[in-house]
């Protein structure tokens, strides 16, 4: 029997969040930079302490909670038609495999995703994420291609360099639709911005819009997911709750929204009055 699964809660107290469960579809957004399309995206999440998560958030961020855990993600998938919107997808660099390691957050108002690394093969992409959206992509070699029903991934890292080397070996296969709306899976795919730290302890906001998720059941045939503990989280627990999707057309907006994080102010020394000898 499945365990009853509660509203995501507030890691801190374990009562139910004031901003609620995520929106069903995402608010178009007013200034596109890019379109996308994810295609072929294997969603694997595993529970994990939110006091585990939350320690590698940076200040100002918090981690959403569901039924008592947070929740990480391993998630493949393949970034097809990569351009700017209007135009043609980008040369040589426009399509390319993806794998990223992920949690689910928020900051203020505004919830999203928050990235511990994404791994592709395109040092440009790579390059241009990080300085633009400050999110941490790394380079290497990558591959992720489906079969019929089965989906399979490789990936491992050249740079930055990880002790003890960052790769993942997946292997799923795709099942049924799923039959109505699930609660969980909709808390583990409805994330519509993404969430990273800039300089100067600034969190910043890029907003994400697609139509609804196209989710099917999945089962894993084989996996190897070092990459999660290259973050620094513990390796994962058990099966990862499994979802496959054949994917959707996404929409990427520029970076504007700034979430300035409160600095402490630093502790005076205790003035003393000085007399002076006569």
């Amino acid at each position: 029997m499945q365990p009853l699964l509660q509203p995501w809660t507030d890691p801190a107290t374990h009562q139910p969040a004031a901003l609620g469960p995520p929106a069903a579809v995402g608010d178009p957004i007013r200034w596109p930079v890019m379109v996308q399309r994810w295609v072929d995206v294997v969603f694997l999440h595993w529970r994990y302490d939110p006091a585990v998560v939350q320690a590698l958030l940076p200040p100002g961020v918090t981690v959403d909670v569901y039924d008592g855990s947070a929740w990480v993600a391993l998630v493949p998938f393949s970034m097809e038609g990569l351009g700017l919107p209007g135009l043609a997808p980008l040369p040589l660099v426009g399509s390319f495999p993806e794998v990223n390691v992920r949690t689910y957050v928020h900051a203020g108002d505004r919830r999203g995703v928050w990235f511990f690394s994404l791994d592709i093969d395109r040092v440009l992409p790579t390059a241009v994420a990080r300085a633009v959206y400050d999110l941490p992509y790394c380079y290497g070699r990558a591959q992720h291609r489906r079969l019929g029903s089965v989906v399979s991934t490789e990936v491992e890292r050249r740079w930055p360099a990880t002790d003890g080397g960052a790769g993942a070996e997946i292997v799923v296969r795709g099942g049924a639709a799923l039959a109505g709306p699930d609660p969980l899976a909709h808390f583990l795919t409805s994330r519509w911005g993404l969430l990273s730290a800039g300089r100067r302890g600034r969190i910043r906001w890029a907003p994400i819009h697609h139509g609804p998720w196209p989710l099917h059941h999945a089962e894993v045939l084989h996996l190897d997911e070092r990459l999660v503990a290259a973050t620094g989280l513990p390796a994962p627990d058990g099966p990862p709750h499994t979802l496959w999707s054949p994917g959707v057309d996404v929409t990427v907006g520029l970076p504007t929204r700034r979430l300035v994080v409160p600095r402490r102010r630093r502790r005076q020394p205790p003035t003393e009055k000085i007399e002076s000898a006569v």
